[in-house]
């Protein structure tokens, strides 16, 4: 078979440069030196630990690798919920060329058209190509749009009601810019050290109320008529060392390598990835890390095996910005999109476009592949009905101006780039609610809920005021100035205006006749004390913040350095509690904060926590602390006091001895609530706590056994891989135009050569590659055992128990009681508890409310690293219900 690349075979470490064709300008090409990573096609010589079949224990991490898993499983045309948007796909498919698929899977590079990532048209069918836009809480670099409450914070209301119709309002405004593709939801991370920089953008460190979120946002979004895109998959757990690149204090770094088990990838990480396959969601992104010692998107085994595989997901996979390393490697592993297209911003090197055409045409890549690709892009967009709700994009991300260049960075086209429309609708009066019920009341010794009438109302903190250059004076919320609404990075939107807490306060104080003071500077000493010494009701906001790598905050280069309060926050507690007897304290923060040093205190009243609530922040605090809304929130996380006590740090410093940074997670499954149960260590407020304005008791705890049928591996073939297309391998039909008109560094698929060798640039082209068992095989597969359909093996969704409880309203107001269900699985490496279920109660005062959930087969399985599947083990297994993680009242054994 003739190659365009250097001779290795199947055993070998690609330790050489792959050199392959990039389009520069429509008169030549020049040659992009890329490392290919060895594990998108062969094994890593100095792997012997596997993150597949017959993985090892946690603790035996050292070495780590992923085996191959060839060929890329084509899309099931049968599977659940997908087969008109198959049949569409494939019939739109067919009457494409072969440059035509090219420019569908491939983007068009950076700042080269309207939205972050643009894949090429299809101008012969009228088709404009994608537009794929951040972010997982509303539309960025668009104005006229909301700034929801991030997804750590809607996490925190419990209600799938609440992730739904965020999700929903989210696509509504992404489907009203123009936007085919939203980047988001948000499962990875996942969250398993608290300082993570981007752990505000997904929902929680618990698989299952993650789970619950992303599959309820998911749904929300593609109703809307929007492609939701869940990321980032997979093992994405930090952002120092992410990509490979040159630090200043190390010089080059390769991406940090997550090295995980088989059992751990399973039972946490996988889990609610699982779940947003079974909601449907079209597109998954592939994160910038390594796992196991192999790049995620080139990675056969996370990609193949797993993603498309197992979890039988049918959309497609779209690389993260600039998280293609390799081009024939990362297409025989899986990817389906590349974006934003360039190998680097701006460079007008791509891995794919030419060079995805020439592997076609030289045979190296079967057709059939690409064919694939095609159909699992437009398989999502009929899924979703982008047919019948696509408009062209009315905004542009790189300029507010009405008028522009359609091209930003070539600067040309200049015509109307934003018409300025609004999307936003009355979505303010959700975000308002929804901010407000995901509030969490952690400590309240009868100072709330406030009256409006207090003597003397004095409000302290920075994070109380506005930031002096406007909410979105720093860009892309890069800076920890005023009120916190948001964490920093891609994962953001423009606020189209912030209600800041002292401003919903003030308007509440004066509306009572009341008296308010106030100061927001955390250092000006003097001004505190006078005001605390006076206050008969002192609020005290401080906050946290987190986001991107590409940004540093106050030394934070996205990661969290500590888990301390910012901008001597803690001081400032202490400091006006010690003057003020009636001290509230309102954290805005992007998760677990260091807060023992005054939570005990007398004086300290009362503290909530508000998350990142989004634009109606002001507004959602002031309905909380005046009681028009009774505290129902739940923490989705755990406040400690040390940050040692959640597990294994980041990793903030290379490690001697390794091209990446080797992160062992060989804590397991225990991260977060699982790993203080592990270790008996007593949180200051658990994970699932949170409190009221009235008071709830639970009883009455009844299981009833469902009949369901044996679970059954999946068995079979698969069908062969469709054949939808016969490209010429004449180059001669690939060649650039006449009459193109040439925009600077845009990726185009046309070759530049009908001479294959010329058109590579390769010297070595011609030479030999042994590849991968498999790896162009389109014959029938063998079926994988876990799997069946969307999700995994749908058996797994067999309820197998049906559990309700009483939960009686004590008190003498109106409110909301999340019941949480936790299962013991019984095992030695099992947690102590794990959540399976829940529900949001509303209960009037004095009433009682019944709390319904379903145990399914999936919820007391473990994860069978030799058969490679679900299993149900011997150990005696316990169903808790209760308010909390550690508030668990009523308990029952499973009889199986």
């Amino acid at each position: 078979m003739r190659k365009s690349g250097r001779s290795c075979t199947h055993d070998a470490w690609f330790g050489a440069f792959l050199l392959v064709a990039v389009s520069l300008s429509q008169s030549h090409q020049c040659l992009l030196s890329a490392l290919v990573d060895a594990h998108a096609l062969t094994v890593n010589k100095y792997s012997t630990t596997p993150i597949g079949p017959n993985g090892t224990t946690p603790g035996d991490l050292n070495n780590a690798y992923s085996p191959p898993y060839y060929p890329s499983p084509w899309v099931d045309s049968s599977a659940a919920g997908w087969t008109d948007a198959v049949a569409k796909a494939q019939a739109f498919v067919r009457q494409l060329t072969l440059l035509e698929k090219v420019n569908l899977t491939t983007g068009v590079g950076w700042e080269g058209e309207a939205c972050v990532g643009n894949t090429g048209a299809v101008p012969r069918l009228g088709f404009p190509g994608f537009c794929a836009q951040d972010s997982p809480l509303g539309v960025r670099f668009a104005d006229y749009v909301s700034a929801f409450p991030a997804g750590g914070t809607i996490a925190a209301s419990w209600d799938r009601g609440e992730f739904y119709r965020r999700g929903y309002q989210m696509g509504v405004e992404h489907r009203g810019k123009g936007v085919d593709v939203q980047l988001g939801p948000v499962v990875g991370p996942l969250g398993r050290n608290p300082k993570g920089g981007r752990n505000w953008e997904g929902f929680s460190p618990d698989p299952i109320l993650s789970g619950i979120a992303v599959a309820e946002t998911v749904k929300g979004i593609q109703d809307a008529g929007v492609i939701a895109c869940t990321k980032h998959y997979i093992l994405n757990e930090q952002e120092h060392f992410r990509s490979p690149g040159d630090f200043e204090d190390f010089g080059f770094v390769d991406a940090v390598s997550s090295n995980v088990d088989d059992k751990t990838l399973h039972e946490l990480y996988l889990w609610p990835f699982a779940d947003a396959v079974r909601a449907g969601t079209g597109s998954i992104m592939c994160s910038y890390n390594k796992a196991n010692n192999s790049q995620v998107c080139q990675n056969s085994y996370l990609q193949n095996y797993i993603l498309k595989g197992e979890l039988g997901f049918q959309g497609f996979i779209m690389s993260d910005w600039d998280a293609q390393h390799s081009g024939v490697a990362s297409t025989l592993a899986g990817l389906d999109m590349t974006m934003p297209g360039d190998s680097d911003f701006d460079s007008g090197f791509s891995f794919w476009g030419p060079n995805l055409t020439l592997s076609i045409i030289n045979g190296t890549v079967p057709e059939w592949r690409l064919d694939d690709a095609a159909t699992r892009i437009m398989a999502a967009y009929y899924l979703v009905g982008r047919d019948r709700h696509a408009i062209s994009p009315n905004f542009n991300s790189w300029s507010r101006d009405t008028y522009g260049y359609q091209h930003a960075f070539a600067q040309v086209g200049y015509g109307l780039i934003n018409q300025h429309v609004d999307v936003r609708a009355d979505h303010y009066k959700a975000i308002r609610v929804a901010s407000a019920k995901s509030t969490v009341l952690l400590k309240n010794n009868g100072a709330l809920p406030l009256k409006g009438n207090e003597k003397n109302t004095v409000v302290f903190g920075q994070d109380a005021g506005d930031n002096q250059y406007g909410p979105n004076g720093c860009a892309d919320r890069g800076c920890d100035n005023g009120t916190l609404a948001m964490g920093w990075g891609s994962g953001t939107s423009d606020f189209p205006y912030l209600v800041t807490p002292l401003d919903a306060i003030k308007n509440e104080v004066a509306s009572n006749g009341g008296i308010l003071q106030s100061v927001t500077d955390n250092y000006a000493w003097t001004q505190i004390v006078a005001l605390a010494q006076q206050a008969s009701t002192a609020i005290v906001f401080v906050n946290a913040d987190s986001g991107e790598g590409y940004i540093t905050v106050d030394g934070n280069m996205g990661d969290r350095n500590n888990l301390t309060i910012w901008q001597g926050g803690e001081t400032l507690v202490r400091n006006v509690s010690a003057y003020c007897n009636n001290t509230i304290v309102v954290i805005h923060s992007v998760g677990p904060v260091l807060v023992d040093s005054f939570s005990n205190s007398e004086n300290v009243t009362a503290i909530l926590w508000a998350g990142l609530p989004g634009q109606e922040s002001g507004n959602a605090i002031a309905d909380v602390l005046y009681g028009r809304v009774n505290p129902g929130g739940k923490l989705p996380f755990t406040f400690g006091t040390n940050a040692s006590e959640y597990g294994p740090d980041l990793i903030y410093e290379p490690i001697a001895g390794h091209d990446s940074p080797q992160d062992n997670f060989e804590e397991g499954v225990f991260i977060d609530y699982r790993a203080f149960d592990q270790k008996n260590i007593t949180p200051v407020y658990e994970f699932g706590f949170g409190l009221s304005y009235t008071t709830f008791s639970y009883s009455n705890l009844k299981v009833s056994k469902v009949a369901a049928g044996a679970y059954s591996p999946n068995t079979g073939l698969t069908q062969p891989a469709p054949i939808l297309g016969n490209s010429s391998h004449d180059a001669s039909q690939y060649q650039w135009p006449s009459n193109l008109t040439y925009v600077n560094k845009y990726i185009y698929p046309y070759l530049n050569s009908t001479n294959l060798k010329d058109a590579s640039h390769d010297p070595e082209y011609g030479l030999d590659y042994t590849y991968p068992d498999g790896a162009t095989d389109g014959s029938a597969q063998p079926k994988i055992a876990a799997g069946g359909g969307p999700g995994g093996n749908p058996q797994l969704w067999d309820v197998l128990f049906s559990v309700t409880a009483t939960i009686t309203n004590n008190g003498t107001v109106v409110g909301d009681e999340v019941a949480q269900l936790y299962i013991s699985l019984g095992g030695p490496s099992d947690p102590v508890v794990a959540l399976r279920n829940f529900d949001r109660l509303s209960i009037a005062p004095g009433k009682s409310a019944t709390f319904y959930a379903d145990i399914t087969r999936r919820d007391v399985s473990n994860w069978d690293t030799i058969s490679q599947n679900w299993v149900i083990s011997n150990y005696t297994k316990t169903v808790h219900v209760g308010s909390s993680s550690r508030k668990l009242p009523l308990s029952a054994k499973l009889s199986f």
